[in-house]
C-alpha cells in the first residue's frame, strides 16, 4: 500500500491537492495529513480523491483552526475524510501508523517500538530518520515538511508500506 503523507498546508487547499493528485497517480490510496490544515475548506478539494477511494486521515496541529468544521466535515464525507483529533493510531497496509503534529511526541512514540511508522510536521522541514527503538531495531519517523511551501519548499512524502521506503517529494514553484 502507498500512502500520501502532508503536513502544514496552512489553509493552501492548491499544494495540498497538487500533492494528493501527484500521490494518487503514483498509486497512493491513503493521505495522512499531520496537522496545521487550519480551515476545513482546505480539504474540501480533496473530495474528488475520496470518491476515487483515497481515504484521508487528519489530525490538528497547534494551528488548529474550527476543529468542530473539521468533525463535521469528516462526518458528512462519506467515510472518505477521517479526523481523528490531536493524534491518531492507524493501520494501513498492515502496518501501524501512529501520527501527531509534534516532532518530540513522534520521537518519543517512535521509541517505543509499538509503531512501524511514525509521522509528524510542525518544523517545516522534511526529514526521513530511522529512530532507534527499545527493542533494538528501528522505526521509521517522517516529517514530510510543509505543502504549502512555508518557510521552505513545498514538500510531501510518497510512502511504500509493503516494501518500508519513503522518498520525499517536492512540488513545482
Amino acid at each position: 500500500m502507498k500512502i500520501c503523507i502532508v503536513s502544514d498546508s496552512h489553509d493552501r487547499a492548491d499544494p495540498l491537492l497538487a500533492a494528493a493528485q501527484a500521490a494518487a497517480r503514483a498509486g497512493a490510496s491513503a493521505l495522512v495529513h499531520c496537522g496545521d490544515v487550519i480551515g476545513a475548506n482546505t480539504l474540501r478539494p480533496l473530495d474528488a480523491l475520496g470518491a476515487l477511494g483515497m481515504a484521508v486521515h487528519v489530525v490538528h496541529g497547534n494551528n488548529l483552526g474550527d476543529a468542530l468544521a473539521l468533525a463535521r466535515m469528516a462526518e458528512a464525507s462519506g467515510g472518505w475524510l477521517h479526523y481523528h483529533g490531536g493524534e491518531a493510531e492507524l493501520t494501513l497496509g498492515g502496518r501501524r501508523v501512529y501520527v501527531t503534529h509534534y516532532p518530540h511526541q513522534a520521537q518519543g512514540m517512535a521509541c517505543t517500538a509499538d509503531y512501524d511508522l511514525v509521522c509528524c510536521g510542525h518544523t517545516h522541514v522534511a526529514a526521513l530518520v530511522q529512530q532507534p527503538n527499545i527493542r533494538g531495531q528501528r522505526t521509521w519517523l517522517v516529517n514530510p515538511g510543509t505543502v504549502a511551501g512555508i518557510g521552505g519548499p513545498p514538500t510531501w512524502v510518497l510512502g511504500d508500506l509493503e516494501r518500508m521506503s519513503f522518498e520525499t517529494c517536492t512540488l513545482p514553484s
